[in-house]
C-alpha cells in the first residue's frame, strides 16, 4: 500500500512525558512549559504533556497539575497525559487534560516486573479507568509495549500482541499505540506484527511507536506507512534513554520523523526548522546533545 501524495499523517510528540521522564537531570516545570510552547509554535498538534503519577516514583513529572495550567491553549493543540489509575485520572481531569493514557505490555515478563501484575490483571485495572475518563467526555488512547520483543522474554508474538490491542480497543481507546519498547524490531518483524492487528483493527486507529536502539525505527516507520499506519509517535531531539539498553537511545527524534514524511511528500503541519530550534532549546537545558540526525545536519549547514 502506498500514501497518496500530500496525505497528513499525525505525530504525537512524547518528549514532554516519555522523554523527559527517561533522562536522568530532571526538568523543572518552567522549562517543560517552554518546551511545550515552542513545539506549539513549531507546528505540533498532538503533545503528550504530563504524566499523572506519584512523583515518589517518577520525579520528572513532578508537577504536571502546575505546568498543565501553564500551557498555550491555542485552537486544535492537544494534550494528553499518562493516567495510570483512577488518582491519576482525577488529577489529569481536573488540569484540563483533552487526552489520556493507559499502558498495557504485549509481553507477560514485562507486565510482571514493572507492574506486578499479569497482562489481563493489568488490562482489568485499566477498564475502570477508561470508563471513568469516558463518562467524563474524555479520550482514551491506549499503549501496548514490546510488540517487537521483551528485554526479559525475548521474541513477543504479534498474535499477542493483537489480542492486547483489541482489548484495550474494546473498553474504549480511541487509539492504540504499539511501542518497540527496546528498538530491536526490523521492518519485516513490523509487518508481521502490524499483519496481526489489522485483522482485528482499522490502521485509523493505530499508531507507530518506535525506538531507535539499533538505528531502524525510521525504517520501521516507512514500513508502517505501507501498511496503512498515519499516526507515529517520536520524541523531539530523541528526548529519553532505552532504560534495557545502557547508553542507546530511545525514542526516534521527531526532527527525523518529520524530515521522512516531508520528503516523501506527505503533510504534518510541522515547522521542521522550528521543531529543531525546540530540540536544541531543551537539549541545552539537559546538557546533551541531541539524538536526531537531522537536527544536527541543519545545525552543521548553518554554522
Amino acid at each position: 500500500m502506498s500514501l497518496a501524495v500530500n496525505e497528513r499523517v499525525k505525530v504525537v510528540e512524547v518528549g514532554p512525558r516519555d522523554g523527559l521522564q527517561n533522562e536522568k537531570r530532571p526538568v523543572d516545570v518552567a522549562t517543560r512549559v517552554a518546551l511545550i510552547e515552542r513545539l506549539v509554535a513549531a507546528g505540533v498538534t498532538h503533545i503528550e504533556a504530563a504524566s499523572f503519577v506519584s512523583p515518589k516514583w517518577v520525579p520528572q513529572m513532578a508537577g504536571s497539575a502546575e505546568l498543565m495550567a501553564a500551557l498555550p491553549r491555542p485552537a486544535g493543540v492537544h494534550y494528553s497525559a499518562l493516567t495510570p489509575n483512577l488518582q491519576g485520572l482525577e488529577a489529569a481531569l481536573a488540569a484540563g487534560c483533552d487526552e489520556v493514557a493507559v499502558f498495557g505490555a504485549a509481553s507477560e515478563a514485562f507486565s510482571q516486573k514493572n507492574i506486578n501484575c499479569s497482562v489481563a490483571e493489568s488490562l482489568e485495572r485499566f477498564r475502570s479507568v477508561a470508563e471513568a475518563a469516558l463518562a467524563a467526555g474524555v479520550r482514551v488512547r491506549g499503549y501496548v509495549s514490546c510488540v517487537l520483543g521483551c528485554p526479559y522474554e525475548g521474541a513477543v508474538a504479534p498474535a499477542q500482541v493483537a489480542r492486547v490491542a483489541v482489548q484495550l480497543r474494546e473498553m474504549g481507546c480511541h487509539e492504540i499505540s504499539l511501542g518497540d519498547t527496546i528498538g530491536r524490531g526490523t521492518p519485516d518483524a513490523a509487518r508481521r506484527m502490524l499483519e496481526a492487528c489489522l485483522r482485528h483493527i482499522p490502521a485509523s486507529a493505530l499508531a507507530g511507536h518506535y525506538h531507535d536502539t539499533y538505528g531502524m525505527a525510521i525504517a520501521n516507520i516507512a514500513a508502517s506507512l505501507e501498511m496503512g499506519l498515519r499516526t507515529f509517535d517520536s520524541s523531539v531531539s530523541g528526548l529519553g534513554g532505552c532504560p534495557y539498553a545502557a547508553g542507546a537511545s530511545g525514542n526516534v527524534a521527531t526532527e527525523d520523523v518529520v524530515y521522512l514524511l516531508h520528503g516523501m511528500g506527505h503533510e504534518t503541519g510541522i515547522d521542521l526548522p522550528r521543531l529543531a530550534e525546540a530540540g536544541a532549546f531543551i537539549c541545552a537545558a539537559l546538557g546533551r546533545d541531541s539524538a536526531s540526525r537531522v537536527a544536527r545536519a541543519l545545525a552543521a549547514a548553518c554554522a
